[in-house]
């Protein structure tokens, strides 16, 4: 990462900012945080400013092409050419499959699906302003989840949109080949966050791990940092599970 200005989305808390600090520590000098909450976005800037690095950040709506277009370009203003996008953005509600309302389904797409599509669009007409083949122009990484591939109870609608967003990396990594964008996701099984250890089913994820744990954030963050970096130079269209052995694909 040495060098290298990323911008993560959903950045200011959870698994977003695991990855920031993770970044810095490798090596980025710049880092762009896109969220809602203009608070943790305050704090978590003034955190990876600590660590060294510069960093831009930006209250988006990014369900909204403009408002979601306008924080990527309010923060690639200020840093300049964005070498990396990772979206972590998501909401992840729990209903029983027949009390999912239209607002829970409207919702939903709206955050996980449309509002990675906006951000993939917004870093894709960026990055193809630096095209320099055969050079790498630019890494996209979007978080999926292994829940896109294995069903859960009172899950649908977020499994649903997972599996879409990794439907979106093919393509987008199709169209962007030829520009040298590499696109990839990383599908994390359920990890030790605050929300899961609330939800309750840790324990119950550990038994099923070929590995008998659960991951720590970090742990899913090095994939993460691995397939936005100048590592990766030949990986695109990938979705990579990140499951201590709970899932094969």
């Amino acid at each position: 990462m040495k060098s290298q200005s990323v911008v993560i989305v959903g950045g200011a808390s959870g698994l977003g900012l695991v990855t920031a600090r993770l970044m810095v520590d490798r090596g980025a000098a710049k880092i762009g945080l896109i969220d809602r909450n203009e608070a943790l976005l305050a704090s978590s800037a003034a955190e990876l400013e600590a660590m060294g690095a510069e960093v831009a950040t930006a209250v988006a709506d990014i369900s909204r092409a403009d408002t979601a277009h306008g924080g990527f370009e309010a923060v690639a203003k200020k840093l300049g050419r964005i070498h990396a996008l990772v979206n972590s953005a998501a909401i992840y509600p729990r209903k029983p499959i027949l009390e999912i309302s239209d607002d829970d389904w409207d919702l939903e797409n709206a955050i996980n699906i449309k509002g990675t599509y906006h951000m993939m669009v917004a870093a894709v007409r960026h990055m193809r302003q630096f095209v320099s083949t055969p050079e790498v122009t630019g890494r996209i990484v979007n978080v999926t989840s292994v829940d896109a591939f294995k069903a859960h109870p009172q899950n649908a609608h977020y499994a649903a949109t997972k599996a879409a967003v990794v439907s979106l990396t093919k393509s987008f990594a199709q169209e962007c080949a030829a520009d040298q964008i590499l696109v990839n996701s990383v599908a994390p099984a359920g990890f030790a966050t605050d929300r899961a250890k609330e939800l309750g089913f840790l324990p119950e994820l550990a038994k099923a791990s070929a590995l008998g744990r659960a991951a720590e954030p970090v742990e899913m963050a090095e994939w993460i940092v691995m397939m936005a970096s100048s590592r990766n130079t030949y990986a695109t269209g990938e979705n990579v599970v990140i499951s201590g052995g709970y899932i094969y694909v």
